[in-house]
């Protein structure tokens, strides 16, 4: 039984096999120090970049996706492997931190140490770029990492395990991919037992993680979870908008609408909205799918985004362009939706399609409530003139991450962190969150000399202790 050409459906036994290996490497690699790993990373990064071509072109055959949309994602994947290898040393090494009045007789001093083996479960929408958001900064951290690949891109998570171990044979192990189908994914979550994992880092639909972090739950092991978003755009009335529309168009329509943090939804002030509609229409017809962007990779998504275009029009949506005769397989045509109720599934879920939905507001307040009134919170994009105005609708913005004049500016800049709350999942990757979450604080205090009135002996006398207590109060009670 195979998860794909030439590609093994792992056990759980199998996965705990990798687990071990990988623990027994990851001593190693832990005992190696920031300044070595780094530069094995960088070794790592430096053998991924030569292989650039090769790697695009396994994303593309596994997904569909055009290759040059692949080779952006390599490129993306070695941008953020680089910075975590170059920032790991300063943000997670040993630093002094104070010690506060009360304690002056203690230097107090805090580091971050590996977790140990974290389990990484991938998408397949991008399965190297997301999952290396992953991967990347556990490695950096220190850990070693078990990786279950999506069962659509088996090949995309053997090929980069295989590759680290090419590019560092002393550390062939480090990172062990498992191929196979969800119940491997379980496995490696606890669901057939301990897997011996530390960590794990999830990313996929809600449901899919809640019943991980169910499995999870069992052994007490924490979980990173990153699921999908329903990401809006607000349309200002003084917004470029032709800017705004070739935003909106690339954001909801690149990897054929396949992007957790993609455009869903906009919402455009009612004075421009017919102008910025028909500016989006216009840019979406010029696309070729096919060439644009790819096919569908999970083909029972159609359904999805079938049942969500049907019912956006049975409720008073108007299809501005497309609509169900657009979406035959394997390519969809892009929908463009305006008028579509806010309890309509094509405003409230997922549709993971080459769809949007451009509704009119009255006024930017009403964009931020519509926008943050959707279960999921993962990012959205303000399109203003005013960027003093861009940012401080960003800021009212509840989502995770939030682009002035751009959609997913944030994906490429690897210094900040990426993920959202709700039925987006919780936790952080990228950026110092990112390597924070796959390290445990480590703090550590020597003390310095005896202090005038030790606390924590019972040799002080008593009196002596109430009045250094009263002392303090009474600071506190003035500043």
């Amino acid at each position: 039984m195979t998860a794909g050409t030439n590609h093994p459906a792992h056990t759980a036994e199998d996965v705990r096999a990798a687990v071990a290996r990988a623990r027994s490497a990851g001593r190693r690699w832990a005992a190696l120090g920031a300044r070595e790993r780094r530069a094995a990373l960088l070794r790592w990064k430096r053998a991924l970049a030569a292989r650039a071509e090769g790697f695009a072109q396994v994303i593309a055959s596994e997904t569909g996706k055009p290759v040059h949309d692949a080779r952006a994602e390599v490129l993306l994947t070695l941008v953020h492997l680089d910075w975590a290898a170059r920032n790991a040393r300063r943000v997670l090494g040993r630093r002094r931190v104070p010690s506060g009045l009360l304690s002056v007789h203690q230097r107090a001093t805090l580091a971050y140490r590996p977790l140990g083996v974290i389990g990484v479960i991938g998408p397949w929408n991008y399965p190297l770029y997301t999952p290396m958001g992953s991967i990347g900064y556990a490695l950096a951290a220190g850990n070693a990492v078990v990786f279950k690949p999506s069962e659509l891109t088996p090949g995309v998570g053997a090929l980069l395990a295989r590759s680290l171990g090419e590019a560092l044979p002393d550390h062939a192990d480090l990172l062990q991919a498992v191929t196979g189908p969800g119940s491997t994914g379980a496995a490696l979550a606890g669901a057939e037992g301990p897997s011996g994992v530390d960590k794990v880092a999830f990313t996929g639909s809600p449901g899919t993680a809640r019943k991980v972090a169910a499995a999870c739950a069992a052994t007490l092991t924490p979980l990173l979870a990153e699921c999908g978003g329903k990401d809006a755009v607000l349309v200002a009335a003084d917004a470029d908008l032709d800017a705004a529309a070739d935003a909106i168009v690339w954001g909801a329509m690149g990897n054929a609408g396949q992007t957790c943090a993609g455009v869903e939804r906009v919402y455009a002030v009612e004075s421009v909205h017919e102008a910025l509609c028909s500016r989006i229409v216009s840019r979406a017809r010029a696309l070729t799918p096919g060439e644009a962007y790819g096919p569908l990779t999970l083909s029972s998504q159609l359904d999805v985004v079938e049942r969500h275009v049907k019912q956006a029009l049975v409720d008073g949506a108007t299809a501005r362009l497309g609509g169900p005769d657009a979406l035959r397989a394997p390519v969809l045509g892009p929908v463009v939706l305006s008028g579509v109720p806010e309890d309509s599934p094509a405003v409230t879920e997922e549709t993971f399609g080459p769809v949007v939905v451009v509704n009119p507001v009255r006024d930017m307040d009403e964009a931020v409530e519509r926008a943050d009134a959707s279960a999921y919170s993962l990012g959205a994009a303000v399109f203003t003139r005013d960027r003093a105005a861009g940012v401080a609708l960003a800021e009212r913005l509840g989502t995770g991450a939030v682009s002035v004049n751009s959609v997913l500016g944030f994906a490429a800049i690897p210094s900040l962190p990426f993920g959202g709350a709700g039925e987006s999942g919780y936790g952080r990757i990228h950026g110092e969150e990112g390597l924070r979450a796959f390290a445990a604080p480590h703090s550590v205090t020597v003390r310095r000399f005896a202090p005038a009135v030790d606390l924590t002996s019972f040799a002080t006398p008593r009196e002596k202790v109430a009045r250094a207590v009263e002392l303090g109060r009474r600071l506190h009670a003035r500043f």
